[in-house]
């Protein structure tokens, strides 16, 4: 019979070797494992590091220190390390590279693993891949919260028109609807008239909101091959409600814009990018 901590030394063995049935067969028929983020059995064990695998090609781990604390049970410190080279969790690859520290807990009988449970800070590899990390709550009150993505070409121009979309749906289509949505907005970037676009959601609730040049610009998104996949899922069985509605504004206000000669809120409009101090205005944002 192995010494424990000779069994758990085969468990990183097969994670650095990436060598997903090794991993699966070390552990016992009804064994566990337990992170933050996951809880599998069987060959879940193995899809989940597959998955991190895939996003992270040279992924591996660094033993810090292993010590048996009582009999069969085994603590190990490790540092594990990839680069994020392949998409992760639905979003692109940023080539970032990650060193994640954390501790995993064994229970060992047989040379079978009954359990691991791992902990570590599960903040620490979206930052490093230069995702944001917002603790809010899901409501308070009468609000709402959520999360937002926008996207614009950077042009100029006024809108004439807006483009909104009410999505209702579980938290089990979240990930698909986000999925589509980025491939139309990807598409509608090379759009003629497309001036930005705003998505979010919060409440069950997603909202799109998309400016463009003229009201007929918006036509385009009728042979866009991403939405017309979107409504195939909408009506076949993804989202619970919908509605979609076009806005032609009837006025909008001229771009106030702060001199940072004299902090004084100027006209971008009629000031032709000059201050009366004197100062050069900075250049202006786009009106979406």
């Amino acid at each position: 019979m192995s010494n424990p901590i000779d069994v758990a030394q085969r468990y990183f063995d097969a994670w650095n070797s990436h060598d997903a049935v090794s991993i699966v067969n070390i552990f016992a028929i009804n064994g566990v494992y337990q992170d933050p983020t996951i809880t599998a059995r069987g060959d879940k064990i193995g899809a989940n590091a597959q998955s991190l695998w895939e996003a992270f090609p040279d992924l591996s781990f660094e033993i810090v220190s292993k010590a048996e604390t009582a009999a069969g049970m085994v603590a190990t410190e490790w540092l594990m390390t990839g680069t994020n080279s392949k998409p992760f969790q639905g979003l692109p690859p940023s080539g970032n590279k990650i060193s994640l520290a954390g501790a995993d807990f064994f229970k060992i009988s047989a040379d079978k693993i009954e359990s691991v449970k791992g902990y570590f800070d599960t903040k620490v590899i979206p930052e490093q891949l230069g995702l944001q990390v917002i603790v809010q709550p899901s409501e308070l009150g009468p609000f709402s919260f959520g999360y937002s993505v926008f996207a614009q070409t950077g042009k100029l121009v006024k809108p004439g028109a807006f483009s909104i979309t009410s999505i209702w749906s579980s938290d089990d289509d979240v990930d698909e609807i986000k999925n589509q949505s980025r491939e139309i907005a990807k598409e509608m970037l090379s759009m003629d008239g497309f001036i930005g676009l705003s998505l979010s959601r919060a409440g069950g609730r997603g909202v799109s909101i998309s400016a463009w040049e003229k009201p007929e610009d918006i036509r385009q998104i009728m042979q866009s091959p991403a939405h017309d996949h979107a409504m195939k899922r909408f009506w076949d069985n993804l989202s619970d409600a919908a509605h979609t509605s076009v806005w032609v504004p009837d006025h909008i206000n001229p771009l106030w814009i702060r001199c940072k000669g004299c902090k004084t809120m100027i006209n971008h409009e009629k000031s032709k990018g000059q201050c009366s101090c004197g100062s050069k205005l900075p250049d202006p944002p786009p009106y979406f």
